[in-house]
C-alpha cells in the first residue's frame, strides 16, 4: 500500500501504512494565517478506550489549528480501523515514527510538532529526541503508575509545554511535578497547573484550549509562504 498525499487546505480521513498495517488518520488544515508547521496529536491509552476522537485530543488539535498549525491525529495500532494489536507502548512508538516520517516526506519545509494526552504524551516524549520536533506539548503525562517508565525519558531539546490538572484522578499531579523537578533542567518546561481540573478536563476544555494557545504563542513558526490573513 502506498501512502496518500498530504491534503492541502482540507480535512481528510486517510489510511497510512504503519509498521503492522493500516493506520487510520485524520488530517485537518490550519486556520489562516497558516504557519510552517504540522502537529501530530497522540491519543490516550487504547485499552482504556482512548482514541483519536477523545475530547481532550480533539480540543488540543483545535487549539493548534486556531493558532495556524495543521494537525494530524491517528489511531494507534489495534484502535478503530488501525490494524494490529496493543503493544504496551513499544509498537505505538513505531506507529508515531511512521506517521512522522510521512509528514516530513510530504511537508519537508514544515516544522514537526508533537502533542499528546496521557499515554499519548508518554509516546511523544519517548520519541521526541529521536524525531527532533520544534515543539512538544504534554497533557497529563503519566509520570507515575501504569508501568510507563519515565526514568529513561530524556527531556525534549526544544520548547516544551506541560499542562496538568490539579485534581487529576488518574495521573498523580505531584508525581508529574516531582518528575519535572528531578530533571534539573537549566530551562524547564512551561508548566501550567490547572486548579479544579480532572484528568479528562471535564468542564475545563475551553480553559485547556486557552492554555495551549497561550503556551505555544511565543514559539509559533513563521507564516507559510502565501498564507492568507484572517
Amino acid at each position: 500500500m502506498s501512502n496518500p498525499a498530504f491534503p492541502n487546505d482540507a480535512t481528510a480521513t486517510l489510511t497510512l501504512q504503519g509498521p503492522v498495517g493500516a493506520l487510520e488518520t485524520i488530517v485537518e488544515a490550519a486556520e489562516a494565517p497558516a504557519r510552517e508547521a504540522v502537529a501530530i496529536v497522540c491519543h490516550p491509552l487504547p485499552t482504556d478506550g482512548g482514541t483519536m476522537h477523545n475530547k481532550v485530543v480533539t480540543m488540543a488539535a483545535r487549539a493548534l489549528r486556531e493558532s495556524g498549525i495543521a494537525t494530524v491525529r491517528f489511531n494507534f495500532r489495534g484502535t478503530g480501523a488501525s490494524e494490529g494489536s496493543f503493544d504496551q507502548g513499544r509498537g505505538e512508538a513505531d506507529d508515531l515514527r511512521a506517521v512522522a516520517a510521512w509528514v516530513r516526506e510530504q511537508r519537508p519545509r514544515a516544522r514537526l510538532w508533537l502533542a499528546g494526552f496521557s499515554f499519548g504524551s508518554y509516546i511523544t516524549l519517548k520519541c521526541a529526541n529521536e524525531l527532533h520536533p520544534g515543539m512538544v506539548i504534554s497533557i497529563a503525562p503519566p509520570a507515575a503508575g501504569r508501568n510507563w517508565d519515565f526514568s529513561t525519558i530524556a527531556p525534549p531539546q526544544c520548547p516544551w509545554l506541560v499542562i496538568q490538572g490539579e485534581e487529576d484522578e488518574i495521573v498523580d499531579p505531584q508525581a508529574v511535578y516531582a518528575w519535572i523537578d528531578g530533571l534539573k533542567l537549566e530551562t524547564p518546561p512551561t508548566l501550567v497547573k490547572m486548579p479544579e481540573t480532572s484528568h479528562f478536563f471535564h468542564r475545563r476544555l475551553m480553559d485547556l484550549r486557552g492554555a495551549i494557545k497561550n503556551g505555544i504563542k511565543p514559539h509559533l513558526p513563521p507564516e507559510a509562504e502565501g498564507a492568507a490573513s484572517a
